[in-house]
């Protein structure tokens, strides 16, 4: 039998660290195929080993392979930045089932950095929090079933990281742990469960299937927050 390749290999965070390093224009047009080999192509890989298992999840899933709805840019919009680096040190992959309109949707991801490795699900309010899918499903859920949210915690807390953020003065402002009050809910603009992997679990061959199992138990999240039925 011919061995399993990993997705990830180092060359993929020695990518992302030199990038770090020369973060301009000219370096990146010079490295424009070590970017598409040790970056683009094993996502794209990562979401053709993954897509199956999350359509059977739900098939409404995008699975296109998009830009956008599937894989993060890499290009920095840096018109009202504080940061003015051209260029992203992080990739992510993403699954999430269209809403209507642009509205935001929950999302199952992976995300690479230089030196972290994370999987789970977020969900953020978008430009206007009052026609966000946190406003118009999450929120009148949660407050309706005012223990949900611990008991996802009971469930998924030892395993998870969780933060989120609410508005405080007009300003997002981050919480670690779990929004479990429902008055949490009236101005939270952003909620994040993740697990943490080493950038050497990314290089295994089995990382396809330990992204997939988060991806599993984090779905009836994603279901519950944003999805109509």
């Amino acid at each position: 039998m011919v061995p399993v390749r990993p997705v990830f290999t180092r060359e993929t965070f020695q990518f992302l660290k030199d990038l770090g390093r020369h973060n301009h224009k000219e370096w990146m047009d010079a490295n424009r195929e070590r970017y598409q080999t040790a970056l683009v192509q094993p996502f794209r890989r990562l979401l053709e080993e993954t897509s199956d298992a999350v359509l059977k999840l739900d098939g409404r899933f995008d699975t296109s392979g998009r830009t956008g709805p599937n894989f993060s840019r890499i290009n920095r919009d840096i018109r009202f930045a504080k940061d003015k680096t051209l260029y992203k040190t992080h990739m992510y992959l993403k699954f999430s089932v269209p809403a209507p309109g642009k509205r935001e949707t929950g999302q199952l991801y992976v995300g690479l950095s230089i030196d972290t490795v994370t999987a789970g699900f977020r969900i953020y309010s978008g430009g206007k929090r009052k026609e966000s899918t946190i406003a118009l499903i999450a929120e009148p859920r949660v407050v309706a079933d005012a223990g949900w949210v611990a008991k996802q915690k009971k469930r998924l807390g030892r395993r998870y990281e969780s933060y989120w953020y609410s508005t405080v003065k007009g300003e997002w402002t981050k919480k670690s742990g779990w929004p479990t009050a429902p008055e949490d809910w009236k101005k939270l603009q952003a909620w994040v469960i993740r697990r943490k992997f080493a950038p050497t679990a990314a290089t295994r061959a089995s990382f396809p299937r330990e992204a997939t199992k988060v991806f599993r138990e984090m779905y009836p999240l994603l279901r519950f927050t944003s999805l109509p039925e």
